[in-house]
């Protein structure tokens, strides 16, 4: 099904005013692992624990097997986000638990690399999803996740239409702990910004 889609590599790609998303690649191992590696720290309080060999490339190879199955099966997508202007890797984005039948929709995560943070990627990045969710994929919504102290998160979210629907007790195992999540909701009859 992935004919309906423009392809890099193995999947789709999706463009927005200032960033590309497309697929991880094998090549594109050495970037993904320094930035993560380099913004440990940032991403920690908000992200499950990270396993002892997350950063090595087999795991990184196991991983784009399972987004490569993912997106075939189109219950998936998982995208590396880069700067247009010189291809600079900023963070991720995905589209996750794709749902169709009745329900028609998908959970939305991301992550932004420390250096790259409060400069507007991250918010033309999810933007591009979203428009890549009710375009292509033909979904009728969109839901989000994020702890309530992540203040930035739920800003973005906000800006981009989201609603805020309530909280999800105990709903992630972040860094360790179960935490309570802040849910948000996007129709694709919500009006966006």
């Amino acid at each position: 099904m992935l004919e309906r889609f423009a392809l890099g590599g193995s999947g789709p790609m999706v463009r927005g005013a200032k960033v590309v998303l497309r697929t991880a690649q094998p090549g594109d191992w050495p970037a993904w692992a320094r930035l993560r590696a380099e913004s440990r720290e940032h991403l920690k309080p908000w992200e499950p624990t990270w396993p002892v060999d997350a950063l090595n490339r087999s795991s990184f190879r196991r991983r784009l097997r399972q987004h490569a199955r993912e997106a075939r099966e189109e219950t998936g997508f998982s995208f590396l986000v880069f700067r247009q202007i010189d291809d600079a890797l900023l963070g991720g984005v995905t589209l996750a638990q794709i749902r169709r039948g009745v329900a028609q929709t998908a959970t939305v995560g991301y992550w932004m690399g420390r250096p790259f943070v409060g400069r507007g990627y991250m918010q033309d990045a999810v933007r591009a999803v979203i428009g890549f969710s009710f375009g292509q994929l033909r979904l009728h919504r969109l839901e989000a996740a994020c702890l309530p102290e992540n203040t930035r998160s739920r800003k973005l979210l906000r800006g981009l239409g989201f609603t805020e629907e309530g909280v999800a007790r105990e709903y992630l195992c972040i860094d360790g702990v179960w935490r309570d999540h802040v849910l948000h909701g996007l129709l694709a009859n919500d009006p966006r910004r």
